[in-house]
């Protein structure tokens, strides 16, 4: 699993960000992911969101809503991330990669990411030589 870090390494959390003017939220996932982390991928399948408050510096609330989506690897290297705004990316194995999240809500998100991969596995051995599209990276 492809995480960042921020605040210094403090916290470690699955790559996100805004929706720009005119993207959908599938193309910001995908920008934002290219953009942090130097890998480029496809989002492949809605899988939820995550809903949270926030204070800002300035001592503002601020609501957020996420939406996550599985992700086939395209190419580029984690090395490449945004070290203006990311402390680091790295890839870890699925089970590193749950401990090392610090947020609660993220990692459910990864649990169901899990889930999900498991699904998608079975599938693809029980439909075993069915032409298939691109599949995730286990």
């Amino acid at each position: 699993m492809l995480l960042i870090a921020t605040a210094g390494g403090e916290r470690w959390q699955l790559p996100k960000g805004r929706i720009e003017p005119g993207e959908s939220a599938r193309q910001a996932a995908e920008r934002e992911i290219r953009e942090e982390t130097g890998v480029t991928c496809r989002a492949t399948e809605r899988l939820g969101e995550i809903e949270y408050d926030f204070t800002t510096r300035d001592g503002r609330t601020i609501h957020k809503r996420v939406t996550y989506f599985l992700c086939t690897y395209l190419g580029g290297s984690a090395r490449d991330y945004d070290r203006g705004e990311v402390w680091t990316a790295a890839w870890l194995p699925d089970l590193a990669a749950l401990d090392q999240l610090t947020f609660d809500n993220e990692r459910r998100m990864l649990e169901r990411t899990f889930q999900r991969l498991a699904e998608l596995r079975s599938s693809a051995q029980s439909g075993a030589g069915e032409a298939r599209g691109p599949q995730p990276l286990p």
